[in-house]
């Protein structure tokens, strides 16, 4: 499929024992605040996510960590401070909610939504392209949080479909609204000038170095992932960098013959390289093919937001910093953190063999640790891969850049039972499909290592 060949569209953790003894090892396990901290599920150039559970309310959330010494080399902390207390203020089905802020004396913590319906783009590279009334429904979802957030001031910068999540229920939720582009500013001429974003999915005036409005600029981004959503590949691509800006400049692109006429035309007016010509949110309100099956969202903005732990997070209030606690924890993976990491919740569909492919991955084996992990580090080797270990984690790095900068692969073995481990393998940097196909190519490797039930066996008979 094209998609799967040309899109150019964050590290987990290893670390149980391969027997009895080591199970009755102690695991650091953090807390921080009311929080326990569990697994890393995603990492980027300032910031660190990890799982976490509410131990007052039990209530799963993601827990965003920044470090203060990286925030004030790069002189963030105001524009990080207004970003965090408006998107405290944003209250919309279709948007990750932001519950609250607290600091240590090294770290910003940021509580937010967990969502575990996955990303936007894992459905379209497992399934393809969409019908059009799907896609029409996550689009119409897509259009209501831009149109709140930029009401409010607040501009994404970086939409594509790797920051749309998935709910429980299949709903759409913008991630990282107002947190993607944190090093940017706006200029006295009230335009930003930060060349930002994943070059695919960025407008041209982005590209020109002239400045942008940001409403305009997300505006595109949301027509490129209209587009993608139902073509299932990408309206400009292209291997050469100065060939992708060229026809994204002149939005050079071709329409797939099964787009009905209503889609091509509300693409070609959003896909517009002049921004003063492109159409505006309240004109898409009104487009035909928008409106069909159209329901505005319906949510109740009065609850009372509070904005004192913003304030004393940044005035770095003694009174307010948040104790960073280590308790020491059997390594084996607990009920809770097992739960978490199955799909709705679905222990059925934990070990399920055949997996769909994304950013993340996971296997079975009823091998010990220490030789799951030799294993990984003889596959990796071979693929080009530089290998770090500590303890029963690694990092895997390829030592070629991709399109995306260097594939970082993170694996953790957790172990589920005395003789049972699950292996989680992650994409911690680089380009999702060169993750898939690193992964395919490492799960050919590690055939007699993954655990097979009597069922598969027979199977492969």
């Amino acid at each position: 499929m094209k998609f799967l060949l040309k899109t150019a569209i964050a590290e987990r953790r290893i670390s149980p024992p391969e027997n009895l003894l080591r199970m009755s090892q102690p695991k650091i396990k953090r807390r921080i605040g009311k929080y326990e901290i569990g697994r890393t599920i995603g990492e980027g150039t300032f910031a660190k996510v990890k799982f976490a559970k509410n131990s007052e309310t039990g209530q799963p959330v993601a827990l965003k960590i920044l470090d203060k010494d990286k925030v004030l080399k790069h002189k963030m902390a105001e524009q990080i401070r207004r970003e965090i207390a408006t998107m405290k203020l944003i209250k919309h089905p279709n948007v990750v909610r932001l519950y609250e802020v607290m600091a240590s004396k090294t770290k910003i913590f940021i509580v937010m939504e967990f969502v575990t319906g996955g990303e936007l783009f894992d459905n379209i590279v497992n399934h393809g392209r969409m019908q059009e009334d799907d896609a029409r429904k996550y689009f119409q979802q897509l259009i209501n949080a831009v149109d709140y957030c930029h009401s409010r001031g607040v501009f994404h910068r970086d939409l594509k479909p790797e920051n749309l999540l998935l709910d429980d229920a299949g709903n759409l939720k913008v991630s990282d609204f107002g947190l993607s582009a944190l090093s940017q500013t706006v200029r006295d001429d009230g335009l930003l000038h930060t060349t930002c974003g994943t070059p695919n999915y960025v407008a041209p005036e982005v590209l020109n170095d002239r400045g942008y409005d940001g409403a305009t600029a997300d505006l595109w981004s949301c027509g490129v992932i209209l587009f993608v959503l139902l073509s299932g590949y990408l309206p400009f691509d292209d291997e050469n960098l100065s060939n992708l800006y060229s026809k994204i400049s002149s939005a050079e692109f071709t329409c797939p013959p099964w787009l009905s006429f209503g889609a091509m035309k509300l693409i070609a007016r959003i896909l517009e390289p002049n921004p003063m010509k492109r159409i505006t949110i309240p004109e898409i309100l009104e487009d035909e093919w928008f409106k069909k099956g159209y329901k505005a969202p319906i949510f109740d903005e009065k609850e009372d937001t509070n904005l004192d732990d913003v304030e004393a997070v940044f005035k770095d209030s003694k009174e307010h910093l948040v104790m960073e606690k280590k308790e020491e924890q059997p390594t084996a993976m607990n009920a809770f953190e097992l739960i978490s990491l199955s799909k709705g919740l679905n222990l059925g569909n934990l070990f399920d063999a055949e997996q769909e492919f994304k950013r993340e991955t996971r296997f079975t084996s009823k091998r010990p640790a220490n030789e799951i992990i030799k294993k990984i580090e003889q596959a990796a080797k071979p693929l080009g891969f530089d290998v770090h270990k500590k303890n029963y984690k690694m990092r895997l790095e390829n030592m070629k850049a991709g399109r995306k900068g260097n594939l970082n692969v993170a694996t953790e073995v957790f172990q589920v039972a005395p003789s049972l481990h699950m292996v989680e393998v992650r994409k911690a940097k680089g380009d999702t499909l060169e993750f898939h196909k690193f992964y395919k190519n490492l799960s050919t490797c590690l055939e007699d290592v993954v655990w097979k039930t009597e069922e598969e066996m027979k199977e492969m008979s």
